[in-house]
């Protein structure tokens, strides 16, 4: 299928995408789904527009007659914000030079977008008449957690499909687990008093230093064979009225990384039971939850797996190794909820993603593209039979 890929035309898509800021925060991706809804109707797809909140629109794009299985591509038009001071690239240019692709959502994800559209491109080109419907899911909020974009598509029935590709930067590696996410607060309460006599009272900042160090880069003494282990990070202290009052009250928002297996009253006892380690009796506090979400994985014997491998290998030479991700993606809404066989696999690295002078190498969105064709291409009812949602339902740990 390689043959088959227009590099001038997946550029074009990849640049025409990131020429729209879609930061989140603040989390506006009404700029960015138009584009995308445009890329999608030149493919003859059926367009329907989901709006979690307002501005926050995600798309579905159908192609097919619903005759033949499901083969669901789920990608975010949502990036992180960008701080423009050090790029030496406009960061929503979309700039070509030295045979990559410059600019925020580059490789994540917008260039993982624009394989998959060209993908279908493809096939076309080749004269193959696709044995399956292709549907994307091109939503909003993932960085933040999804809770705006693929979960209200959950939430409203319309994630079902045989098997799913989510195009995140893997360097064409299998990614088939990921961590969880839990951001809580740690409220801590102090008692003020004047700051002359700070022992008279009792610092809610003291207490979260306490709480950071138990915390932060924690050893939580289990591990996962392709996520490692679990981990915390202490991202944000506030607290205090003024250097010259012993602080009465004080926030720690902590972000932590579960592994699967792990419900979110699991994930909050896992920092519960560091910080009531500390040995320290007016340490009072509270948590807080802000944001959940659970860790995913998919059986590592799992024959959707071994399918893209060889597709993989068929259209590269190359055989994938299947990783893990220490992050969370939208993927784990495909896996738990919707019981579906989801694999994330796409161009450029994570390593390449929300840094400044973001990029995807030109030659990684082409190897992506004729993979996702030649999988399209194939995904006929034998395949569908094999590796789908049945499957999954039977293989889930």
């Amino acid at each position: 299928m390689r043959e088959h890929v227009s590099t001038e035309s997946l550029v074009e898509m990849t640049r025409a995408l990131v020429a729209e800021d879609s930061s989140n925060p603040p989390g506006d991706e009404r700029a960015a789904a138009r584009v995308a809804a445009g890329l999608l109707e030149d493919l003859g797809a059926e367009v329907s527009v989901v709006e979690g909140a307002p501005g926050r629109v995600s798309l579905v794009g159908v192609l097919g007659r619903g005759h033949g299985p499901t083969l669901l591509v789920n990608g975010h038009l949502d990036c992180v914000p960008v701080d423009a001071t050090d790029w030496t690239h406009d960061p929503f240019g979309g700039e070509v030079a030295d045979d990559r692709v410059w600019g925020r959502g580059t490789a994540d994800m917008k260039g993982g977008i624009a394989a998959a559209l060209e993908a279908v491109h493809a096939t076309r080109r080749a004269g193959v008449e696709l044995p399956c419907d292709v549907v994307f899911h091109l939503v909003a909020d993932e960085e933040r957690g999804g809770q705006m974009g693929t979960r209200v598509l959950l939430e409203r029935g319309l994630i079902s499909a045989d098997a799913c590709l989510v195009p995140e930067p893997t360097n064409l590696d299998l990614c088939i687990a990921e961590r969880g996410i839990l951001q809580m607060e740690v409220h801590l309460q102090g008692i003020p008093v004047h700051a002359s006599e700070p022992r008279r009272g009792v610092s809610a900042i003291e207490k979260a230093a306490k709480v950071v160090l138990a915390v932060h880069a924690a050893d939580f003494g289990r591990s996962h064979p392709l996520l490692g282990s679990p981990s915390a990070n202490a991202g944000i202290i506030a607290g205090g009225t003024g250097a010259n009052v012993v602080a009465e009250r004080c926030v720690v928002t902590v972000d932590h990384r579960a592994l699967p297996g792990q419900d979110e009253a699991d994930a909050v006892d896992d920092v519960r039971r560091l910080i009531d380690a500390i040995d320290d009796p007016e340490l009072r506090y509270r948590l807080e939850p802000i944001v959940f979400g659970e860790a995913s994985e998919l059986n590592a014997d799992h024959p959707w797996i071994a399918h893209v491998a060889s597709a993989i290998e068929a259209s590269s030479g190359r055989r994938p190794r299947v990783i893990g991700m220490t992050f969370a993606t939208d993927a784990r809404f495909v896996r738990n909820q919707g019981a579906i066989p989801a694999i994330v696999c796409g161009p450029g690295g994570i390593e390449q993603a929300h840094i400044v002078d973001e990029w995807v190498a030109i030659e990684s969105l082409v190897d992506a593209a004729a993979l996702y064709a030649t999988l399209m291409a194939g995904f006929d009812n034998t395949v569908a039979s094999r590796v789908g949602a049945s499957a999954a339902r039977a293989a889930s740990p």
